[in-house]
């Protein structure tokens, strides 16, 4: 029941039709038993700056971003989060008084769900990423701050890695950084190119790039199995798709919101059904 006590949420993006972001706080919204709800609205990358302002002034208890809101928030707004100046990119915006601070949770989303999938996280190891993208870089930097000890970049676009590498180098001078597309040495595989979300993609890598004992990680998240994740597992390495990391990004951002733990179970439950059943 919506009253005019019910506390809004949101994620912004252009275009927007694609999030399944209302589908999983609107089920752990449910589930908790709060007089709240979680909506969608397309905004232009050229309004956002002033669209903000007007959702704290109206009472919102935050907000997601998504493609292309994420680089037009962390340039415009004058207080970020660690985790925004890190990754380069706003995912969630917190309201915190007369304040609007910018957070990414990209980065703890895909550790969460890696640690979830895998049993543990990169302190260590040896991670090669796949596409240095938005994705893949907040993947790499996140890698490097969790104590990965050598990350590997590959990409399409020769600039791409560069870049990458140079900001690990800056921040992260232990880290070993080379841009290479050998996999066979690499603890974890990150697959992070939009490959794959066509049901019928093939995998960008064959089975010969993967071995024993490998952990391999597919952002994409449409289906169970991905063409990369098949190549994995014939390869030996286990494999997990991005919907651990979808949830636990929206788990992370709704804490920041309200400091109370959401709903994991039924946000995945959702997702689950949204994705493989829907």
């Amino acid at each position: 029941m919506i009253s005019g006590h019910t506390k809004p949420f949101a994620v912004l993006g252009h275009p927007i039709g694609h999030t399944l972001s209302p589908v999983m706080h609107n089920a752990s919204i449910q589930a908790l038993g709060l007089d709240a709800i979680y909506l969608a609205f397309d905004v232009h990358p050229d309004r956002l700056l002033e669209v903000l302002p007007a959702m704290q002034a109206m009472g919102f208890g935050g907000v997601n971003l998504t493609i292309p809101l994420k680089e037009v928030a962390f340039r415009g707004l004058k207080k970020l989060d660690e985790s925004a100046r890190l990754l380069g990119a706003v995912n969630t915006v917190q309201f915190a008084g007369d304040e609007i601070i910018g957070h990414c949770t990209d980065g703890y989303g895909f550790l969460k769900a890696l640690e979830e999938s895998s049993g543990r996280g990169v302190e260590g190891d040896s991670v090669f990423v796949l596409g240095t993208g938005g994705a893949g870089r907040a993947v790499a930097l996140s890698c490097a701050q969790a104590g990965a000890k050598k990350i590997a970049l590959s990409d399409t676009d020769p600039a791409r890695p560069q870049n990458v590498a140079a900001e690990i180098q800056k921040q992260f001078p232990n880290v070993i950084v080379t841009i290479d597309d050998s996999t066979r040495d690499a603890d974890v595989i990150v697959q992070s190119t939009p490959v794959g979300m066509k049901k019928d993609d093939k995998s960008p890598l064959r089975p010969n790039s993967f071995r024993k004992g490998q952990r391999a990680f597919d952002l994409v998240y449409m289906y169970p199995e991905t063409g990369f994740m098949a190549a994995a597992r014939e390869g030996g390495a286990t494999a997990a798709n991005g919907l651990g990391m979808l949830l636990h990004q929206g788990a992370r951002a709704f804490q920041i919101w309200t400091g109370t733990e959401p709903r994991i179970d039924a946000m995945r439950s959702a997702l689950e059904k949204a994705v493989y059943h829907g």
